[in-house]
């Protein structure tokens, strides 16, 4: 059976199908509900049923007060829906709402996606998930000290399950602990999230994303989030890259493939123009494709210096400023 569930105030919807708990439902279509440990025990993923019926699927150790379960309170991880809901729960409404996380997470794998680039999935505990936003970035402390900041590049509908993009560079310790000494099972530090690289999910104007190089970590998120909305009119990518940098390039076709309404144009850099050359070069086609910038919110990630060549192209092209959010990474 699947069962639809609207959310208020906000009036957010997503559907239950089966014996899937509230919770799990509610983040795989990408709402950012309060919740902690997701089995039961800490209470935070209260919601009160204003209308419909809920059934208990899983044994919670937190207690609700008498008043709470008078008033039809609920713990979202441990029911599913018997038919169409109206909650009242707490949502995330930007980043200023994620709290600050400290989560010791196990190595999954080390993978490569290309000579010089990996993939690190990162594990959490089961009850200790990272609550995050789409683009938003984490602190990483390998075993021994390393250190880096790395943008996430999942999507938050898989809190357990963290990913990221390493990319080897002459003189970078932590990417060479990640390339040659990190083991499956090591413990990995994680604190976060952080950042304002967020989706403005309150505008339904069609979406444009500009990855330059490993940029396309948090763009994976933001669009990968985006899909599980399923609110933009269309999606386009714009990922610049050097030599063979367009690493996940098949994933990026897939999307193609599977949605009408997403369309993907891989963009080689040349490495000896300097940056505003090659973001002019980039912006040319932007705008053959599209010459009313203003009909979009356009979302820009990258290395600082081609990041910033972008936004100040961007706004010289009279794009309005609440239309355009950039992320600057390192290099």
């Amino acid at each position: 059976m699947t069962a639809h569930v609207r959310v208020d105030p906000g009036g957010r919807e997503f559907f239950v199908d089966g014996n899937d708990n509230l919770l799990e439902a509610a983040l795989r279509a990408g709402l950012s509900l309060d919740y902690g440990c997701s089995i039961g025990s800490c209470g935070k993923c209260k919601a009160r049923i204003l209308s419909g019926e809920v059934h208990k699927i899983r044994h919670s150790d937190y207690a609700l007060t008498a008043a709470e379960k008078s008033a039809g309170v609920v713990l979202m991880c441990c029911n599913t829906a018997v038919a169409d809901l109206v909650i009242e729960a707490r949502e995330a409404q930007g980043a200023a709402d994620m709290p600050l996380q400290h989560i010791d997470a196990r190595v999954k794998s080390v993978s490569p996606m290309g000579e010089d680039m990996r993939l690190l999935h990162l594990q959490t505990p089961r009850t200790n998930r990272l609550r995050f936003l789409a683009g938003q970035s984490v602190s990483l402390e390998l075993p021994g000290g390393l250190t880096a900041s790395r943008a996430v590049a999942s999507c938050p509908c898989d809190d357990r399950n963290l990913q990221f993009h390493i990319r080897r560079r002459a003189g970078n310790a932590f990417a060479e602990r990640v390339f040659e000494g990190l083991k499956s099972a090591d413990t990995v530090r994680v604190d976060g999230p952080r950042g304002e690289f967020v989706l403005n999910e309150e505008s339904h104007r069609p979406l444009i994303f500009i990855a330059c190089e490993t940029g396309f970590a948090p763009v994976k998120s933001l669009i990968e989030h985006a899909m599980a909305l399923d609110v933009p009119e269309s999606l386009h990518l714009y990922w610049i890259a050097s030599g063979k940098g367009h690493y996940l390039d098949n994933l990026c076709r897939s999307w193609t493939d599977a949605l009408d309404n997403f369309r993907y144009a891989p963009l080689t850099a040349d490495g000896a123009l300097p940056d505003e050359a090659v973001m002019q070069g980039a912006l040319q086609q932007v705008l053959r494709d599209h010459p009313r910038l203003g009909d979009y919110d356009i979302y820009v990630a990258g290395p600082g210096s081609l990041a910033i060549a972008a936004e100040f192209l961007l706004l010289d092209h009279a794009l309005p400023r609440t239309q355009l959010t950039v992320s600057t990474l390192d290099a």
